[in-house]
């Protein structure tokens, strides 16, 4: 794997977000929930990066970018929901389908888990599965989440209603 920096969204990042987002939208639509049409746009994609700014100013997501040695944005990762009174949040990442099997889901993954442990200190993560997704639930179960619950009508992937389980890693005590 080259040389790659996973580092927290700013503003100046809404261009290579939106060339990102389209780039891999037929990749990201066969395995999750399509977004809708308006946020393939500069509007769309600036008002979907305000909001991340947002809710990360108000400490409830934390939005991580993964960019490559050019600088070029070739994956995202979130923490989400974050409850701190709770000590829970919710992990997500996308990775763009030329980086795909690259080991850079995994990274970005163990790099959610330090800034959860870490700077939010956290005690428990969450993420949820598309049943069949084989590559997303590796990497989960290869940073140490644990499947639980299905969850019945998960998403809708090309036109058809799919199941899913949510998976869920405990964290080490503070350092």
């Amino acid at each position: 794997m080259n040389t790659l920096t996973i580092r927290t969204l700013r503003p100046d990042d809404a261009a290579p977000l939106l060339a990102f987002e389209q780039a891999n939208r037929a990749w990201f639509e066969r395995h999750i929930d399509p977004r809708p049409d308006a946020f393939y746009s500069v509007d769309g994609v600036q008002a979907h990066v305000a909001q991340l700014m947002g809710e990360h100013a108000q400490g409830r997501l934390h939005p991580c970018v993964i960019v490559d040695e050019h600088e070029q944005l070739i994956g995202r990762a979130n923490l989400k929901d974050i409850d701190r009174e709770q000590g829970v949040a919710e992990v997500g990442y996308r990775i763009g389908e030329l980086q795909a099997g690259k080991g850079l889901a995994t990274a970005a993954l163990r790099h959610l888990i330090d800034l959860a442990q870490d700077e939010w200190r956290l005690h428990r993560l969450c993420a949820y599965a598309i049943d069949g997704n084989a590559a997303s639930i590796r990497v989960l179960e290869r940073c140490g989440f644990v499947q639980g619950m299905a969850v019945p009508d998960i998403a809708i992937v090309a036109g058809k209603v799919v199941d899913g389980h949510v998976y869920a890693l405990e964290l080490r005590a503070e350092r």
